[in-house]
């Protein structure tokens, strides 16, 4: 990492990811790295994590998930101490 952490950077871009709805967009491999860099950056957005979380379950998408992508996902949410119902 760069070692560098803009916290108003990172909310303002969490809040632009939520509230356009533009989830459908991302690939797996980009949820992943989203919600990655989040919790690698000590970034915790509930409302981010909560709509991914969201949509990777509703959309039934875990098939199209690659295990690191998987195992990366799971360490963000764990990381960030999320607990999805």
């Amino acid at each position: 990492t760069a070692g560098i952490n803009h916290p108003r950077l990172l909310d303002a871009v969490a809040n632009h990811i939520v509230q356009s709805g533009s989830l459908d967009r991302f690939k797996p491999q980009a949820l992943s790295n989203t919600v990655w860099a989040y919790a690698t950056a000590g970034i915790n957005h509930p409302r981010l994590l909560d709509a991914v979380a969201n949509h990777i379950v509703q959309s039934g998408s875990l098939d199209r998930f690659k295990p690191q992508a998987l195992s990366n996902t799971v360490w963000a949410y764990a990381t960030a101490g999320i607990n999805h119902p």
